[in-house]
Protein backbone atom coordinates (compact mmCIF):
# COMPACT_ATOMS: atom_id res chain seq x y z
CA UNK A 1 0.00 0.00 0.00
CA UNK A 2 1.28 3.32 -0.99
CA UNK A 3 1.05 7.28 0.62
CA UNK A 4 -1.66 7.61 -2.32
CA UNK A 5 -4.11 4.95 -1.80
CA UNK A 6 -3.89 5.57 2.45
CA UNK A 7 -4.02 9.26 1.34
CA UNK A 8 -7.25 8.37 -0.78
CA UNK A 9 -8.95 6.23 1.56
CA UNK A 10 -8.65 8.94 4.57
CA UNK A 11 -9.28 11.96 2.49
CA UNK A 12 -12.74 9.48 0.95
CA UNK A 13 -13.17 8.40 4.34
CA UNK A 14 -13.26 11.65 6.10
CA UNK A 15 -15.40 13.50 3.39
CA UNK A 16 -17.74 11.02 3.86
CA UNK A 17 -18.43 10.83 7.50
CA UNK A 18 -18.61 14.88 6.84
CA UNK A 19 -21.53 14.46 4.50
CA UNK A 20 -23.19 11.86 6.48
CA UNK A 21 -23.25 14.07 9.89
CA UNK A 22 -24.14 16.75 7.63
CA UNK A 23 -27.43 14.39 5.69
CA UNK A 24 -28.16 13.24 9.08
CA UNK A 25 -28.70 16.99 10.63
CA UNK A 26 -30.70 18.05 7.49
CA UNK A 27 -32.86 15.29 7.90
CA UNK A 28 -33.25 16.19 11.63
CA UNK A 29 -34.95 19.38 10.51
CA UNK A 30 -37.64 17.87 8.94
CA UNK A 31 -38.38 15.46 12.08
CA UNK A 32 -40.98 17.20 14.14
CA UNK A 33 -39.21 16.49 17.53
CA UNK A 34 -35.39 16.36 18.28
CA UNK A 35 -33.92 13.35 17.78
CA UNK A 36 -30.73 13.22 20.39
CA UNK A 37 -33.13 14.99 23.08
CA UNK A 38 -35.39 11.95 22.51
CA UNK A 39 -32.23 9.35 22.47
CA UNK A 40 -30.97 10.85 26.18
CA UNK A 41 -34.57 10.59 27.36
CA UNK A 42 -34.13 6.67 26.45
CA UNK A 43 -36.87 6.61 23.78
CA UNK A 44 -36.06 3.39 22.12
CA UNK A 45 -38.45 4.41 19.11
CA UNK A 46 -36.29 7.22 18.20
CA UNK A 47 -33.51 5.33 18.69
CA UNK A 48 -34.61 2.25 16.53
CA UNK A 49 -35.47 5.06 13.82
CA UNK A 50 -32.63 7.14 14.30
CA UNK A 51 -29.94 4.02 14.16
CA UNK A 52 -32.27 2.92 10.98
CA UNK A 53 -31.90 6.28 9.25
CA UNK A 54 -27.66 6.27 9.90
CA UNK A 55 -27.82 2.45 8.33
CA UNK A 56 -29.60 3.63 5.77
CA UNK A 57 -27.43 6.76 5.11
CA UNK A 58 -24.43 4.94 5.42
CA UNK A 59 -25.34 2.21 3.07
CA UNK A 60 -26.24 4.72 0.17
CA UNK A 61 -23.04 6.62 1.05
CA UNK A 62 -21.14 3.36 1.15
CA UNK A 63 -22.33 2.44 -2.70
CA UNK A 64 -22.11 6.06 -3.84
CA UNK A 65 -18.35 5.98 -3.05
CA UNK A 66 -17.85 2.08 -4.05
CA UNK A 67 -19.14 3.13 -7.76
CA UNK A 68 -18.26 6.89 -8.38
CA UNK A 69 -14.59 7.34 -9.59
CA UNK A 70 -14.31 10.55 -8.61
CA UNK A 71 -15.22 12.19 -4.72
CA UNK A 72 -17.16 14.58 -6.00
CA UNK A 73 -19.53 11.96 -8.04
CA UNK A 74 -20.11 10.28 -5.05
CA UNK A 75 -21.27 13.26 -3.04
CA UNK A 76 -23.48 14.06 -5.67
CA UNK A 77 -25.12 10.71 -5.68
CA UNK A 78 -25.38 10.99 -2.14
CA UNK A 79 -27.19 13.92 -2.09
CA UNK A 80 -29.22 13.10 -5.01
CA UNK A 81 -30.02 10.11 -3.28
CA UNK A 82 -30.37 11.42 0.38
CA UNK A 83 -33.30 14.33 -1.42
CA UNK A 84 -34.98 10.91 -2.94
CA UNK A 85 -35.12 9.06 0.44
CA UNK A 86 -36.59 12.15 1.72
CA UNK A 87 -39.48 12.33 -0.84
CA UNK A 88 -39.94 8.63 -0.60
CA UNK A 89 -40.23 8.96 3.08
CA UNK A 90 -42.63 12.10 3.14
CA UNK A 91 -45.17 10.17 0.18
CA UNK A 92 -44.66 7.22 2.53
CA UNK A 93 -45.51 8.69 5.63
CA UNK A 94 -49.03 10.85 4.06
CA UNK A 95 -50.01 7.48 2.78
CA UNK A 96 -49.85 5.68 5.97
CA UNK A 97 -52.04 8.65 7.78
CA UNK A 98 -54.16 9.25 4.71
CA UNK A 99 -55.00 5.21 4.64
CA UNK A 100 -54.39 3.48 7.89
CA UNK A 101 -54.33 6.63 10.51
CA UNK A 102 -50.59 5.67 11.42
CA UNK A 103 -48.66 9.07 12.11
CA UNK A 104 -45.51 7.42 12.36
CA UNK A 105 -43.43 10.85 13.90
CA UNK A 106 -46.42 10.98 16.39
CA UNK A 107 -46.54 7.19 17.78
CA UNK A 108 -42.67 7.77 17.38
CA UNK A 109 -42.13 10.46 19.58
CA UNK A 110 -44.39 8.64 21.95
CA UNK A 111 -42.37 6.04 22.44
CA UNK A 112 -43.69 3.65 20.38
CA UNK A 113 -41.26 1.38 19.45
CA UNK A 114 -43.28 -0.95 16.22
CA UNK A 115 -43.80 3.13 15.02
CA UNK A 116 -39.86 4.00 15.24
CA UNK A 117 -38.79 0.20 13.87
CA UNK A 118 -41.59 1.08 10.31
CA UNK A 119 -40.72 4.21 10.21
CA UNK A 120 -36.43 3.33 10.16
CA UNK A 121 -37.40 0.02 7.88
CA UNK A 122 -39.14 2.66 5.29
CA UNK A 123 -35.36 4.52 4.87
CA UNK A 124 -33.69 1.22 5.09
CA UNK A 125 -35.54 -0.33 2.00
CA UNK A 126 -35.90 2.97 0.22
CA UNK A 127 -32.09 2.73 0.79
CA UNK A 128 -32.07 -0.57 -0.87
CA UNK A 129 -34.35 0.52 -3.95
CA UNK A 130 -32.18 3.51 -4.42
CA UNK A 131 -28.86 2.18 -4.52
CA UNK A 132 -29.86 -0.87 -7.02
CA UNK A 133 -30.16 2.03 -9.39
CA UNK A 134 -26.76 3.10 -8.85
Amino acid sequence: MNFDMILGITVWTGVGALLLFVLMFVDSLFTKYKDLEEVKKGNMAVTTRLVLKLLAQGYILSVSIGTSPHLLEAIVVSVVSFIILLILEKLAEWMLKLLGSIDLDLGTQQGKTGYGLFAGTLHLVGALIITACL
